[in-house]
């Protein structure tokens, strides 16, 4: 799906300067995401303890079910299996063991900037649309640190859900059925953008609304240009970002 020399085989490119190259990879992506991924394992294993509602992001619960029916039931083994994957792909692309603290920085200052940008888009249409989603109040600090770990969650497993599974697993099978290598990459993009803003619904776990579900596919095309563009580890970086901005005061404001 994605060729060295900067582009995808759609004909999709990116500069091909030393940073702009680094930030791609898995392992930085590993790198950069491992504070997230501890910082969400860890803490909602504790905050499970004292907290009576759900801690864990939707995505995070369905990967374990699936994991769980298979005869699998650990913990840690879903975040284990997110770490070896990404160890796998930087295997497979023969990448040098060496994340520098610059391509950090850069991915972080790249997840801010897409992240306003993208929060600049939603504000824009909600106002036009007479609809917006502020922050909920919070009655307790469980209930505050709660909703952290869940922005965190949904930045780290929606995005191993939707861009790192499904979205080339659509590719393939569009691919498998004759269509070229562009129209697959684009209904790659759309059907799994319209499964991420569906699965908001699942369950009854949030009303429907048109003007929400319309942003998030959206949202979830954005965040496949950026898996597909610059990598994993800032598609990441920008969908936990976004999801903090709006949780904020300024979110709410």
């Amino acid at each position: 799906m994605v060729e060295r020399g900067g582009c995808v085989r759609a004909g999709i490119c990116w500069p091909t300067g030393d940073y702009w190259v680094r930030a791609r990879r898995p392992l930085a992506a590993l790198v950069f995401l491992f504070p997230w991924l501890i910082l969400y394992e860890l803490g909602t294993s504790e905050l499970g303890r004292i907290w009576p509602g759900e801690v864990r992001n939707l995505a995070d619960l369905w990967m374990r079910g699936g994991l769980l029916r298979l005869g699998f039931d650990h913990a840690f083994l879903l975040p284990g299996l997110v770490v070896l994957g990404l160890i796998a792909w930087h295997l497979a692309t023969r990448d040098p063991w060496q994340v520098r603290v610059e391509t950090l920085l850069g991915m972080s200052g790249e997840s801010v900037l897409f992240a306003v940008l993208l929060f600049g888009v939603a504000r824009l249409q909600w106002w036009t649309m007479g609809v917006w989603q502020s922050s909920m109040a919070l009655s307790s600090t469980e209930a505050a640190a709660a909703r952290l770990l869940g922005f965190v969650g949904a930045g780290v497993y929606e995005e191993v859900l939707f861009r790192l599974c499904l979205l080339p697993l659509s590719w393939v099978v569009l691919r498998a059925l004759g269509l070229t290598s562009t129209v697959s990459i684009v209904g790659a993009i759309v059907v799994t953008s319209l499964v991420f803003a569906a699965a908001h619904h699942v369950g009854g776990s949030e009303s429907f609304g048109w003007q929400v579900f319309t942003f998030r596919v959206l949202a979830g095309s954005v965040f496949a240009g950026l898996f597909l563009v610059r990598g994993f580890g800032i598609a990441v970086g920008a969908h936990v970002a976004y999801d903090l901005l709006v949780g904020s005061p300024v979110g709410s404001a």
